[in-house]
């Protein structure tokens, strides 16, 4: 039995904020009280399913049922579980010595979002939400199957942020599930607020460049990989989830890749592993047969780069430097700049920077075409995670085709896939492969071989 003198610590704390709500409720002889947060709570759920039944009830055992059966509320064997549900937006009703927890949230957000991220040219044109229920739903009607489960967490110390991982049952793997569940268990912070944030607290390794979960705001793409045995987790506030474990490839695969045709997709396939190679490679190529290999090509194309160099007083690593420079600094002003003048300015700058820079013999034509292309090779890649790690590992071939020229590239590439090899994602390889493909008929072998 619970007095009112228990609750009076957790309403004595609450009450100094100013939303908190206490309501006195009388009929008759039956008396009850509401707790809530006025800001979290919505006062017309509250109305409609406490204080009307209420008013209808002449008994305790009248009411006493209602709350239990009708509205599902939850009873609170402890005081103590008062404060840390009244944050979770429900309003708490004291009735015959009783404490009984009912869930009414004010859903503020809970419509999907325009895909922003990963626009797609077939499929569905909508994303995830900021409400984690919103999001469930539309996964669970992507795919209805029996055997999706999920799991309810909290995340954070302080902030108590509402979480969830889905998985399939019958196809996850165990040991990656495992592993997984030890970690969010394990997650030391005050404060989570994102899934990018829990990534970071996720990950091993201090110092990771190469993702080893995939962010995604679709759940047509959340769907299939469900169908391929991965871990989805969703998060309250955020309308994106995290996908693990996963393989290089599926950095490398775009949503639209199962509404295209096979060929169209292969070839597609194939372009972006082309970019890939081309973004980390090209800056350093270009110093390499410049200042170390000039012989590789053939005399006329050597004798046009070296004319094209007459007017640049210094080396080529130099020049390759001041264009990425500028090339770094215009892409990270596209970003923050507002949408509507976001595009003219990084255009126009870009420009202005690169017919300047060659006018005054800083850098020469071509080095604008390595950097040009550089930049529009690396936007081909289709998730953006693995699209910055990129942007980072064409320094390390640079500074390898300075000192090495074209044998540093090598060394650099091989260096490159033995790290990428070596990686894991939660237990994992990173460049383990599937059985099979997905399709509706044989989704089951799509399992981890």
């Amino acid at each position: 039995m619970i007095t009112i003198g228990d609750i009076g610590g957790s309403v004595k704390e609450a009450s100094r904020s100013y939303d908190f709500r206490v309501q006195r409720l009388q009929n008759g002889p039956l008396q009850a009280m509401i707790y809530f947060y006025e800001t979290l709570c919505d006062t017309k759920v509250i109305r409609e399913r406490i204080s009307g039944p209420f008013a209808k009830c002449s008994t305790i055992e009248a009411f006493t049922g209602v709350l239990q059966s009708e509205l599902l509320c939850e009873e609170l064997r402890e005081a103590g579980a008062m404060s840390a549900k009244l944050l979770e937006s429900c309003a708490i009703v004291f009735f015959n010595n009783r404490l009984w927890a009912l869930s009414a949230a004010d859903v503020l957000i809970n419509q999907p979002d325009e895909a922003a991220v990963e626009a797609t040219i077939q499929g569905s044109d909508f994303g995830l939400s900021e409400n984690i229920k919103s999001n469930i739903n539309l996964i669970r009607n992507r795919y209805p199957s029996s055997c999706l489960v999920a799991e309810e967490w909290r995340a954070g110390r302080i902030s108590r942020t509402q979480a969830a991982i889905l998985y399939d049952s019958a196809l996850v793997h165990t040991d990656a599930l495992q592993n997984i569940q030890e970690k969010l268990q394990a997650v030391d912070a005050d404060i989570v607020q994102d899934v990018e944030q829990l990534e970071a607290l996720l990950t091993p390794s201090k110092y990771r460049l190469f993702p080893v979960m995939l962010s995604t705001e679709r759940p047509d793409r959340i769907a299939l990989n469900l169908a391929q045995g991965k871990i989805v987790i969703l998060m309250q506030g955020t309308p994106y989830a995290l996908l693990a474990p996963v393989v290089f490839h599926d950095f490398m695969s775009a949503v639209d890749d199962v509404y295209q045709s096979y060929w169209v997709t292969r070839a597609l396939v194939i372009l972006r592993y082309l970019a890939l190679i081309i973004t980390i490679i090209l800056p350093a190529c270009y110093i390499a047969v410049v200042s170390y290999n000039p012989e590789i090509f053939r005399v006329q194309l050597a004798v046009s780069i070296s004319g094209s160099r007459a007017t640049v007083p210094y080396p080529s690593f130099f020049e390759v430097f001041i264009m990425l420079f500028i090339l770094e600094t215009l892409i990270e002003a596209s970003i923050r700049l507002p949408n509507n003048i976001g595009q003219t300015a990084t255009t126009v700058g870009g420009l202005i920077l690169g017919q300047a820079a060659h006018e005054a013999g800083l850098v020469s034509s071509i080095m604008i075409i390595v950097a040009s292309a550089v930049a529009i090779v690396n936007f081909v890649i289709p998730v953006n995670a693995m699209s910055f790690a990129m942007r980072v590992m064409k320094y390390p071939f640079i500074l390898l085709a300075m000192m090495l020229g074209i044998t540093g590239i090598l060394v650099g590439l091989v260096c490159f896939t033995l790290y990428l090899a070596s990686i894991t994602s939660f237990g994992q390889p990173y460049f383990r492969i599937y059985r099979g493909e997905y399709s509706p008929t044989n989704y089951k072998q799509r399992k981890w071989s």
